[in-house]
């Protein structure tokens, strides 16, 4: 499996599937490359180049006791685009990762991006604070964290159902997706899963979002029980300087599974756009 090693000696797990213009992949927690398969299989066959790695202390790659923060993905995110010597891509990030895409751009620039994609994403804050009234307490935080400390492997199985939205009438979430979801977080590292919280709730992406000068397009599923819609992407496309955003009526958090067919279209559409 190809692998790119960091400053720090972490070692990164990617895929690297076809040919043509990059469209490079950012998961969610607590999942792994393989979260963007469905994508990456679809706009390979597009003749594009698709490029997703296992964020440090997930999947594949190295499981480091430090650096699981924001800067440090960004910064990882850069060695990879680096790495594959990659130029003018299409980054797309869901839920986490699309904290991970935007504070690339913010700290990185857009000199190896042409425009980026936020799935389901986290910016521009999830917690609550004095700035943020209206976030998600801290207290919901922490019981993720003691429900991953204490019983990951149950606490996976439990939350893929308001994940997928199979606790929602006419769902089609199968035991095969609750299955994966689970299997994905249990090959991430405890100690990095439990401090990927903080980083994914904690962090402040507003001015990230303000210096971001490509085009970016918001995908937002308004019954997504994980990241409330009215809490992140509609504010996010507001603070975008050149940001759109597309709801999907009824949609998940796990759009890439439950509406693959759509978020498929929408992401060659809007590369070619």
């Amino acid at each position: 499996m190809p692998f790119i090693t960091t400053q720090d000696g972490t070692e990164l797990h990617y895929k690297d599937w076809g040919d043509g213009p990059a469209v490079v992949f950012s998961h969610g927690w607590p999942l792994n490359a393989d979260a963007w398969d469905s994508q990456m299989v679809f706009l390979a066959a597009q003749g594009l180049r698709c490029i997703a790695h296992d964020r440090r202390g997930h999947g594949r790659s190295s499981q480091p006791y430090d650096g699981n923060e924001m800067d440090t993905y960004a910064d990882d995110l850069a060695a990879l685009l680096t790495a594959l010597d990659i130029r003018g891509a299409m980054l797309v990030g869901h839920s986490t990762g699309g904290g991970e895409v935007a504070h690339y751009l913010g700290r990185h620039g857009t000199a190896r991006a042409g425009r980026a994609v936020l799935v389901g994403a986290v910016p521009p804050l999830m917690a609550q604070s004095e700035a943020n009234p209206a976030g998600v307490p801290l207290a919901v935080f922490d019981g993720i964290r003691a429900g991953v400390a204490a019983d990951r492997s149950q606490f996976f199985q439990d939350l893929a159902t308001p994940f997928f939205g199979a606790n929602r009438d006419g769902h089609k979430v199968s035991q095969g997706m609750r299955d994966a979801f689970w299997f994905m977080g249990m090959m991430g590292g405890q100690k990095n899963l439990l401090d990927c919280i903080k980083a994914f709730s904690e962090t402040d992406f507003t001015e990230d979002l303000k210096r971001i000068d490509i085009p970016v397009l918001c995908i937002h599923g308004d019954d997504d029980q994980i990241v409330p819609i009215d809490l992140t992407s509609r504010r996010s496309a507001a603070l975008l300087p050149k940001g759109s955003l597309k709801v999907y009526p009824g949609g998940s958090h796990g759009l890439a599974t439950t509406s693959a067919d759509a978020l498929n279209a929408d992401l060659l559409a809007f590369l070619r756009a």
